[in-house]
C-alpha cells in the first residue's frame, strides 16, 4: 500500500540515489511544501533537501549529455570521433586510463 510521503522522511544526501529515486523524492518534497501545512523549520529542512536533490540530478544529467555528445561526435571530416571518457568508475577515484581526454 502507497502512503503519501511524510515530513519526517529520513532526508538522504541523494549521492548514492538513482536518479529516477532522486526525481522520485524531489517530486514528493514538492508536494509536501505545496500542501503548506508544515512548520517553517520542517520547510526549510525539505528545501534544503530539495535542493541537494536538484543539484545531484542536475550534474548527472550533464554528465550523461557529456557522454552522449562524445559518443556522437565527428571529425572535420565527418567521421566518428573515438576516445576515452571517464566512467563511473574512474570518477570515484578508480585508476584513469592513459592517453588523451577528449574535447568537447
Amino acid at each position: 500500500m502507497n502512503r503519501p510521503p511524510q515530513p519526517t522522511d529520513p532526508a538522504p544526501s541523494g549521492e548514492g540515489l538513482s536518479f529516477e529515486t532522486a526525481i522520485k523524492r524531489l517530486t514528493e518534497i514538492v508536494q509536501l511544501l505545496e500542501r503548506g501545512d508544515l512548520s517553517l523549520e520542517e520547510s526549510l529542512r525539505l528545501f534544503e533537501e530539495g535542493v541537494k536533490l536538484s543539484r545531484v540530478s542536475q550534474s548527472r544529467l550533464d554528465r550523461a549529455e557529456k557522454r552522449v555528445e562524445q559518443l556522437l561526435a565527428v571529425d572535420d571530416q565527418g567521421r566518428a570521433r573515438s576516445a576515452p571518457f571517464a566512467t563511473e568508475s574512474t570518477e570515484a577515484g578508480g585508476a584513469e586510463e592513459d592517453g588523451p581526454k577528449p574535447r568537447l
